[in-house]
């Protein structure tokens, strides 16, 4: 005798289909949605490496014509210290490194305008870099940032960053040392070392020194030059590097007494309080009638002498 009848024997056989049915339906979909997880992870990664390949490729830049250094290296020997560059930085005995510039014939600036530099030393610190970048960009600012070479080596994507966003790479030895106590070798290897490893990093040549806490002597300009850079130094000092707080370093600046068309004007990127300051900075400048453009633009970049104060002259 059979336990189940007939009829119960087909709700039973039906059951098992509907079961059957549902465990088949379940993973089948299953197998599509891990299809489509497989092909968006597959897409994103591919997306991923293009995009990483494209940036590898932008981080590799080759300087454009507007961004060579300004001087002509068919000179090379017969400029200042045996260098390309055309001009006399002697006064008496002594020579002097950049302070402040003369515009009165500059060609590339309209000289019924005044203007002056901002630059940034980068030797220690990098919190504040990008909020820095980003107020020089709100304002359409270019700067000069002089790097250190540890700065450099500790920081190579901040280095890339400021050379995209258009500023000028500076050179502020490796190891931030006081180059007049260096003999002739050192100091070329201080500059030179630098200057290698922003050309590794960006593919630009950089042409602008700032020695250390702005020690210099006769011989180091000599070097200065002959390692094809322009010595720079600064006629108003921000005095950020002293932490005095935001309110000190915008007064410091837009009233100096040295203010002047044709300043340049000393920050520190590292300095506590400067990212805060700079904002003031820049708009208080711009109520003086000052547009600010980056150092490179700003020297006399061949064919000039010097005064006593460290004054760039055109001849």
């Amino acid at each position: 005798m059979s336990l189940f009848s007939n009829k119960q024997m087909r709700i039973i056989f039906i059951y098992c289909v509907i079961i059957i049915l549902v465990i088949c339906g379940i993973i089948t979909a299953r197998h599509k949605k891990t299809s489509s997880d497989s092909i968006v992870k597959t897409t994103k990664i591919n997306n991923e490496t293009s995009e990483s390949s494209d940036t590898q490729h932008t981080s590799n830049n080759t300087p454009n014509t507007d961004r060579l250094p300004p001087y002509n290296s068919s000179n090379q020997g017969n400029g200042i210290g045996g260098g390309a560059i055309m001009g006399n930085c002697s006064i008496g005995s002594r020579k002097l490194p950049i302070y402040c510039v003369d515009l009165s014939k500059k060609t590339n600036l309209d000289t019924s305008k005044k203007y002056v530099s901002i630059s940034f030393d980068a030797a220690w610190g990098d919190e504040d870099t990008i909020k820095i970048l980003d107020i020089l960009d709100k304002y359409n600012i270019k700067t000069t940032f002089f790097m250190t070479g540890g700065w450099v080596d500790s920081y190579p994507d901040k280095v890339l960053e400021i050379y995209n966003r258009g500023h000028d790479l500076g050179n502020h030895s490796q190891n931030h040392k006081e180059m007049s106590k260096l003999s002739v070798g050192e100091q070329k290897d201080e500059i030179m070392s630098v200057a290698n490893k922003i050309k590794e990093i960006t593919g630009y040549t950089s042409f602008l020194f700032r020695p250390p806490y702005g020690d210099y002597n006769s011989t180091l300009i000599d070097t200065v030059y002959g390692c094809n850079f322009y010595p720079i130094e600064w006629d108003v000092d921000s005095l950020d590097w002293k932490d005095y707080g935001t309110d000190n370093i915008i007064k410091t600046v837009t009233t100096h007494k040295a203010l002047k068309n044709g300043s340049i004007i000393l920050m520190h990127n590292g300095a506590k309080y400067t990212a805060e300051a700079l904002e003031s900075v820049i708009t208080g400048l711009q109520s003086q009638g000052y547009e600010i453009v980056p150092i490179s633009q700003l020297i006399n970049t061949e064919n000039f002498h010097m005064d006593g104060t460290g004054l760039q002259i055109p001849d």
